[in-house]
């Protein structure tokens, strides 16, 4: 599930305050595999996720980043005339404890259970290091693109070819699936969603297939509606993710092009019940047979009690 190891699991949450803050966390292989291990041990899904974040990508390009309770990520803002200096010298290094993580889980885990690396998408990160923090609408990030053409242009380039490099590291550390998180595709519209969303990734993807031809990515443009076709065929993802909008009709025709992902609505789990039963069901019965990945459609909620994951499963397995 999106954000497996999240805030709902207790052994999460005591690694976590061991951990200290939420990037040391990030950035300790042991206890990065740890909470990444964590569902796996619990629910013996059939794939882990790495346990990172997407905005270790502009840390490692010389931002500073902390996370807050309450407020989540806090970056300095980028501006136009910062775009240049971005440092692009020690992003390896700066991101090897996340490549051991990888490497680490790639031995720890069992060898049923699949390993899926990832990153931000260009959009989505950019709109963070251009606001400071997230906003409602990312109006920030948009007002940019709007205002400064060229240097987003720029920030987009900087960040997809330094994403393409993050993923084929994970690569090579033993990651099997990469998938590509663009949580904030659904606010732009035609023009700035084929140049904020579809032309990054599809430079991203076209990178790592150079190194590793075969290994699939999922992209996930979350609210791209509309445009979901035109991004699978332009970006060249294998998979591509739904979120929980996307109505079981248009899910099965989007399967017939190729494989899919999603789409629960993580309050459905949350309510549990016939909610969450009938939600599965939709799904299951226009899916089943097809490429599919069994998923939610966004991240899982820190008050999502585990019992109703357990009944997901159980449904979903029967």
């Amino acid at each position: 599930m999106m954000r497996q190891a999240g805030r709902y699991l207790p052994e999460y949450r005591a690694t976590r305050e061991t951990a200290g803050s939420f990037l040391d966390l990030c950035f300790s292989p042991e206890l990065a595999e740890e909470v990444t291990l964590q569902p796996i041990r619990r629910f013996n899904f059939d794939a882990a996720i790495l346990f990172s974040d997407i905005l270790v990508v502009p840390y490692a390009l010389g931002r500073d980043l902390r996370f807050e309770e309450g407020r989540g990520p806090l970056l300095e803002p980028i501006t136009a005339a910062d775009i240049c200096s971005l440092d692009r010298a020690g992003f390896h290094d700066r991101l090897q404890p996340v490549y051991e993580t990888v490497s680490r889980l790639s031995n720890s885990l069992p060898a049923e259970t699949a390993l899926i690396g990832f990153c931000g998408a260009p959009w989505t990160v950019a709109t963070y290091m251009i606001a400071g923090h997230g906003t409602p609408d990312q109006a920030p990030g948009r007002l940019f693109l709007y205002q400064h053409r060229e240097a987003f242009e720029d920030l987009m380039r900087i960040l997809s070819e330094r994403s393409a490099e993050y993923l084929i590291r994970q690569a090579e550390a033993g990651a099997e699936v990469l998938q590509i998180f663009d949580s904030w595709s659904g606010v732009l519209d035609e023009e700035s969603f084929a140049l904020a969303c579809v032309e990054p990734v599809r430079h991203i993807v076209t990178k790592v297939r150079e190194k590793f031809p075969d290994i699939p990515i999922i992209g996930f443009p979350k609210g791209a509606s509309e445009f979901l076709e035109h991004y699978r065929e332009k970006t060249g993802v294998t998979a591509l993710g739904l979120d929980w909008t996307v109505p079981p009709n248009r899910a099965k025709h989007l399967a017939n092009q190729g494989c899919v992902q999603g789409n629960l609505d993580p309050l459905r789990l949350l309510a549990g019940g016939s909610a969450l039963e009938r939600g599965i069901d939709a799904i299951m019965s226009k899916l089943s047979g097809s490429p599919f990945v069994f998923n939610l459609g966004h991240g899982i909620l820190p008050a999502t009690p585990i019992e109703h994951v357990e009944a997901m499963i159980r449904r979903v397995r029967g």
